[in-house]
């Protein structure tokens, strides 16, 4: 087995056998994945994939950090401008084709969201006036604070494993990095984690939407040469993407639609993904694959 083949497998070990322990142990203390405070407790686990990163380029294939995009290249600041709002057009993609199809209405009120995240016995609070206005914007800047986090999944699938993977065909190691990340989910998801309703379709569905997210943000990686780009991103689709979809939909249409990794939300990435594919874009993985090869050498 050579170094690098070496190196994709101890990393998938180590990233999918410290995550999936660090995720089952707040299960086994029966906290739910339905209860607020499993979002915190499954944060350790997330960070999985960097620390599987740094002990593979570290100590297993000794290759050091140069070709892992730690600097910012903020020169490419619209690249990361892009990752950033792109969820917020996402959104409306969603919010439009729910309503055009028929699937259900979105409560641009957010009253029914309050009421659906109100505990039992509790008294729904008023919405604030205005609050919808100013929302895409709290949680746009909550997505930058919270980046470093993602950096925590990003460094280990877009930084290590989608570099690696079928280095001469970036397009199916995209999509194969994809699969993985989204099998890598399995054991939150089928707890009810994402899709409480239908976990088991909900898999299916996050998978595709996992592939799509790979493409995306592999693309983002390498047009910046920087992580912290991707991190940007998959920190927005969280914040951003994942809570807007929430407040709108809760309580109405089916998640499995509805969500921003739901199957509406396979229209806008998709376009995106498509067009990072059509455009050539991928071909930009190239040069820095060649030289991460010159760099082992």
């Amino acid at each position: 087995m050579d170094s690098t083949n070496k190196g994709v497998v101890a990393f998938l070990l180590i990233a999918f056998g410290l995550a999936w322990t660090l995720w089952e142990i707040p299960l086994q203390l029966g906290l739910s994945a339905g209860n607020p405070l499993f979002q915190l407790a499954i944060l350790p686990g997330a960070l999985a994939p960097a620390v599987a990163a740094v002990i593979v380029r570290k100590w297993v294939t000794r290759e050091g950090f140069e070709d892992a995009g730690l600097r910012l290249n903020l020169h490419r600041w619209r690249v990361y401008l892009f990752g950033w709002t792109f969820p917020l057009v996402a959104v409306s993609a969603i919010v439009l084709l729910a309503m055009a199809l028929g699937i259900g209405e979105p409560d641009f009120s957010l009253e029914r969201a309050l009421e659906a995240l109100t505990p039992e016995g509790s008294v729904a609070p008023s919405v604030p006036a205005g609050l919808l206005a100013v929302l895409p914007f709290q949680l746009m800047i909550s997505a930058l604070l919270v980046t470093p986090l993602l950096w925590g999944e990003e460094f280990g699938w877009r930084g290590y494993l989608q570099l690696r993977l079928l280095s001469h065909r970036p397009l199916l190691a995209s999509v194969v990095t994809g699969i993985i990340w989204g099998l890598w989910h399995l054991p939150i998801i089928l707890r009810g984690y994402n899709f409480p309703d239908q976990p088991l379709i909900g898999m299916l569905v996050f998978m595709v939407s996992a592939v799509l997210l790979s493409i995306i943000f592999g693309w983002l990686r390498v047009r910046t040469g920087s992580i912290w780009a991707a991190s940007l991103a998959h920190s927005a689709t969280n914040a951003v993407g994942g809570s807007l979809t929430l407040l709108l939909f809760i309580g109405g249409p089916s998640w499995i639609l509805v969500s921003y990794v739901g199957v509406l939300g396979w229209v806008p990435l998709g376009a995106l993904a498509a067009w990072i594919v059509l455009a050539g874009e991928l071909d930009h993985v190239r040069p820095v694959l060649r030289a991460n090869r010159v760099t082992r050498r």
